[in-house]
């Protein structure tokens, strides 16, 4: 070990910006592909589970579920925008590794050839970690090795059920496949897993534990247990199944629940002087980071939305920006009547309705759903695109703002519909939030090479 890397001075004036990020998402794989295809508008990643070319052992288990729709990654080639497996992972991995950590490590292949970086010594090995982190897991191996021990045997059971199923292993197998000694962490707190995985790599960095990292979010649990799980819990959208396009649709009049996603979003952040000396392209700064508790219910935001306001006024407290100065906020919007309510309710409260059609809003889930654990790394990108390219992506489905008051002044904001807005974007706020009441929001601004 060296020296360096444990006696190196911590800054207060550390800096951190983001120079790679990696997609694998409904929309399909890669950066440019997604955002091209989302805020053009048109494209959905949403299907119907119950396709003709789908085999009866995957049609069976569908029956009796209110909700047969999903938003899947496309398969196929790289070069076609799909994923296949083969193309990032080394002969026998894709047996070993569950689909959530096969995703991260995709993902983070891309970022990492974006970035332009890989670190070749060993200090700087050990200057660089990962945090990434999944909401659930698994859950698919859990479902296979309970059925497989009720139809045969203790000794049927797979040895690598365990580190299959544990949410910190996507984090360990990029650290492992990367050579990466710095901070190894991992993240989960339900649906606000990717952002708090991001932020509190934000966090290593400025306190000097490392000077990159890989960061992000990812999930992979589509699956009968999981739809009939939160379908139980009255969380998703059931109207859409012959509609499978139109069942997300956040801020909607007509919205009655999510719909789960997969994919992940993995980003290399790294200290600004460490970007500047390489030379590496930027795509924005993370300037501000704000946790928060809802202290109200197991599943729902209290309707005020006090814990979505704490956070994204302590993100715009962290980063020293008043909230006048916001130009675009990529909301958790899931597509609930509750949950879109208070998140509205909250941003009102922390602007004002002054500032009417100057701020934009939107929420990608229309077009990707809900990808739980790693929504929060997903729409970070789509955050991160729209301040570097001036552009606001849209809030697909969006036919008729829902004001449960039918007060105009409810919804006096920029919501982004049918495609994607031109409008400068110089300071954003993306926000995540989770079962168990927990939030996060972060603040990220267009760089600026101030030394």
């Amino acid at each position: 070990m060296t020296t360096a890397s444990i006696h190196r001075g911590v800054s207060k004036a550390r800096r951190v910006v983001v120079t790679g990020m990696g997609l694998v998402s409904p929309l399909g794989v890669g950066v440019s592909r997604v955002w091209e295809r989302l805020v053009e508008g048109k494209a959905s990643g949403l299907r119907s589970l119950r396709r003709e070319d789908d085999p009866p052992s995957h049609l069976a288990p569908l029956n009796g579920l209110p909700c047969t729709v999903a938003a899947c990654v496309p398969r196929g080639p790289r070069s076609e925008g799909g994923f296949l497996a083969s193309e990032y992972l080394d002969s026998g991995e894709e047996r070993r590794l569950a689909l959530f950590t096969q995703y991260a490590l995709a993902a983070a292949h891309e970022a990492l050839e974006d970035a332009q970086y890989r670190p070749r010594s060993d200090e700087a090995r050990e200057r660089m970690g990962v945090c990434v982190g999944s909401g659930i897991g698994s859950l698919e191996d859990t479902v296979d090795e309970m059925d497989r021990q009720l139809r045969t045997a203790y000794r049927r059971i797979s040895p690598m059920y365990i580190p299959r199923i544990l949410t910190n292993m996507a984090a360990g197998h990029l650290s492992i496949r990367h050579g990466l000694w710095g901070p190894n962490h991992a993240v989960a707190t339900a649906c606000t897993t990717g952002l708090h995985a991001i932020g509190d790599a934000c966090r290593f960095i400025q306190e000097g534990d490392a000077d990159v990292m890989l960061a992000g979010g990812t999930e992979a649990c589509i699956s009968p247990i999981a739809i009939a799980g939160f379908s139980r819990a009255k969380a998703l959208a059931t109207s859409f199944n012959d509609n499978p396009q139109g069942a997300s649709r956040p801020f909607d009049s007509r919205r009655e629940g999510f719909i789960m996603g997969e994919g992940a979003g993995i980003l290399v952040l790294e200290e600004a002087g460490h970007a500047r000396e390489r030379g590496a392209k930027i795509y924005g700064e993370i300037v501000g980071y704000g946790l928060s508790g809802d202290a109200h219910h197991m599943t729902a935001p209290s309707e005020d939305g006090r814990g979505a306001l704490l956070a994204m006024s302590r993100a715009l407290g962290h980063a020293g920006i008043p909230p006048t100065q916001v130009d675009y906020i990529n909301a958790h919007a899931t597509s609930t009547p509750l949950g879109d309510t208070a998140e509205n309710r909250a941003i009102l409260r922390l602007v004002g309705g002054g500032r009417g059609k100057e701020l934009a809003i939107s929420s990608t889930k229309g077009a990707i759903g809900h990808l739980l654990g790693a929504a929060g790394a997903v729409e970070t990108i789509f955050t991160l695109l729209a301040l570097s390219t001036d552009k606001a992506p849209p809030t697909k489905n969006l036919d008729r703002l829902h004001a449960e008051e039918e007060d105009e002044g409810a919804y006096p904001f920029d919501y982004i519909r049918d495609q994607g807005q031109s409008r400068p974007v110089e300071i954003a706020l993306t926000n995540s939030f989770g079962f168990g009441g927990t939030n996060a929001s972060l603040c990220m601004r267009k760089w600026r090479d101030e030394r």
